[in-house]
């Protein structure tokens, strides 16, 4: 996903470009402060392949 994107919208470009998403895959984004180690996002990845129509 690309900066500022909802995960509806990157659906809809990944499908545009004539892909299918076959696997989504959720990594989380720690920050370290002075009370520790506390998330502050995540990063959200799409396993894709080519569409039936577009090989």
């Amino acid at each position: 996903m690309q900066e500022n994107e909802t995960i509806q919208e990157c659906l809809e470009r990944i499908k545009a470009n004539g892909y299918q998403p076959v696997r989504r895959t959720e990594k989380p984004i720690f920050k370290e402060n002075q009370t520790g180690i506390e998330p502050v996002g995540r990063e959200i990845m799409f396993d894709t392949i080519l569409s039936k129509n577009e090989q």
